[in-house]
C-alpha cells in the first residue's frame, strides 16, 4: 500500500470493526448518513472518515436520537465551542430544530390523511357488511322484498318528535 493512499475497509471489515452488521452500514449508507467509495467492481470501501461518520452516528443513535434527526444533525459540522469542546452553535440548535419540526408537520399531515383514508374504509367495510348480511339472509330463506322493505326503512331518516316548546 502506498503511504500516501490512506486504507479502506470493505463491508464486512468496517461491520466489524464498528460492531454492527454488513446490514447495517448499507442501510445507513441509503439513508444518506455517509457514502463510501466503490471500487472499480462497485464495492463499497469506507475510509477511516467514513468510519468516524458511522461511529458518531450509532454514538447519537444510542442517545435515543432518531435517524431523521441524526440526518439533520450531520448537514451541519461540529463546532468549537471554546475549552476544546465541540458542538453546535445556538443558531445550528435552531435550524435543526427548524428542520425537524417540518418533518413533524409533514408526519402529523399524513397521519391526517391516513386517518381519513381509514374513515373511508370503515365506511366500504360497513356498507360491505350489510350486503353480506342480506346474501346470507336471502340464502338463508328470507324474502327479497321483506329484506329490501327493511333496508328502505333503514335509510329514511327518521323523524324526532317535536318538542313541547316548539309545539305552542
Amino acid at each position: 500500500m502506498s503511504p500516501t493512499k490512506p486504507a479502506l475497509l470493505t463491508v464486512r471489515d468496517a461491520a466489524e470493526r464498528l460492531q454492527v452488521t454488513p446490514r447495517t452500514l448499507k442501510y445507513y449508507e441509503e439513508r444518506g448518513l455517509v457514502t463510501p467509495t466503490r471500487s472499480e467492481g462497485r464495492y463499497r470501501l469506507y475510509s477511516e472518515q467514513d468510519l468516524e461518520s458511522f461511529a458518531r452516528v450509532l454514538r447519537l443513535r444510542s442517545l435515543g436520537f432518531s435517524l431523521e434527526g441524526i440526518v439533520e444533525m450531520l448537514k451541519r459540522p461540529l463546532e468549537t465551542l471554546g475549552e476544546g469542546r465541540t458542538g453546535y452553535s445556538a443558531v445550528s440548535l435552531r435550524e435543526i430544530e427548524q428542520a425537524l419540526s417540518q418533518q413533524i408537520e409533514a408526519v402529523d399531515a399524513r397521519i391526517g390523511a391516513v386517518r381519513r383514508e381509514l374513515k373511508e374504509a370503515q365506511a366500504v367495510r360497513g356498507e360491505l357488511a350489510k350486503d353480506l348480511d342480506y346474501l346470507r339472509r336471502r340464502i338463508a330463506g328470507e324474502s327479497k322484498e321483506s329484506l329490501l322493505q327493511e333496508r328502505l326503512s333503514a335509510r329514511k331518516p327518521r323523524k324526532s318528535k317535536p318538542a313541547e316548546d316548539d309545539a305552542e
